[in-house]
């Protein structure tokens, strides 16, 4: 069968390609299957409470979900949030040995399991009833993650989801992490007064602020920062500007 583009309809293919950086693009064309096994080899192993739970293949079902993850910009960019998304969950999932930023995605409850059920679980580690509440309503399962909080740990694709759903979602006063990541996101003067700038260290704020930052160097945001740093090796990609938070105020502070 033969067929023809007409040229303005190339025109405004071309013209697409240039307003969202990217030509039918997924994020499965980024993170491949063997990448996601060169990045999160760990996961399976025996030492692992999580082992079997993070799959490839419910990765990418749970990010299709969010069409503009890992997908927005250039390819450089594209790359970029990819490797801080997997940097930070890799540091909340953490089951390496120090220093070595390859033990991501090993757990997927966290150890401290006291008080109400809405500790830890999943990639990002999605905690407090506000956050269940937030996630099930933005993954479209209403109240489910309410009544029954274990889904994150039991259910891949809604596991994966919840952490997605938090990555791409502006809370209060913080940005979204992917705002921060793919440069959308302009400080305000209560930033600013913060030392609050673009960069992977804003991120850090917004995830675990409260406890990681504003507190000089130490090593859970060293830790985040090794993994970050790994993955945009693996992907060829620059880390940019203002890695860490160690002089920010974090968000809960204003």
């Amino acid at each position: 069968m033969e067929f023809s583009v007409s040229p303005v309809a190339l025109s405004c293919l071309f013209f697409l390609f240039l307003i969202t950086g990217t030509l039918a693009q997924n994020i499965g064309s980024i993170v491949t299957k063997d990448l996601f096994e060169q990045m999160l080899s760990f996961r399976n192993n025996d030492v692992c409470p999580g082992k079997g739970f993070y799959t490839y293949e419910a990765f990418i079902t749970a990010a299709n979900s969010f069409s503009a993850f890992g997908t927005t910009g250039d390819d450089t960019a594209r790359k970029k949030e990819v490797a801080a998304f997997f940097g930070q969950t890799s540091h909340e999932t953490n089951g390496g040995s120090a220093g070595t930023f390859t033990g991501g995605y090993c757990f997927v409850r966290e150890g401290n399991q006291m008080g109400s059920g809405f500790y830890g679980r999943g990639p990002i580690q999605l905690t407090g009833q506000s956050n269940y509440e937030g996630a099930g309503r933005g993954i479209g399962v209403g109240q489910d993650l309410v009544n029954n909080p274990d889904k994150v740990a039991t259910d891949r694709v809604i596991s994966f989801k919840t952490a997605i759903w938090y990555w791409m979602t502006a809370q209060d006063n913080k940005p979204s992490c992917h705002d921060v990541i793919i440069g959308r996101w302009t400080p305000s003067p209560a930033d600013t007064s913060a030392n609050r700038k673009p960069g992977y260290g804003v991120i850090t704020n917004i995830i675990n602020g409260g406890i990681e930052c504003g507190k000089g160097r130490n090593d859970a945001v060293e830790n985040r920062i090794g993994f970050y740093k790994r993955y945009c090796g693996m992907l060829n990609v620059p880390t940019g500007d203002n890695l860490d938070c160690y002089d920010q105020r974090n968000f809960t502070q204003g």
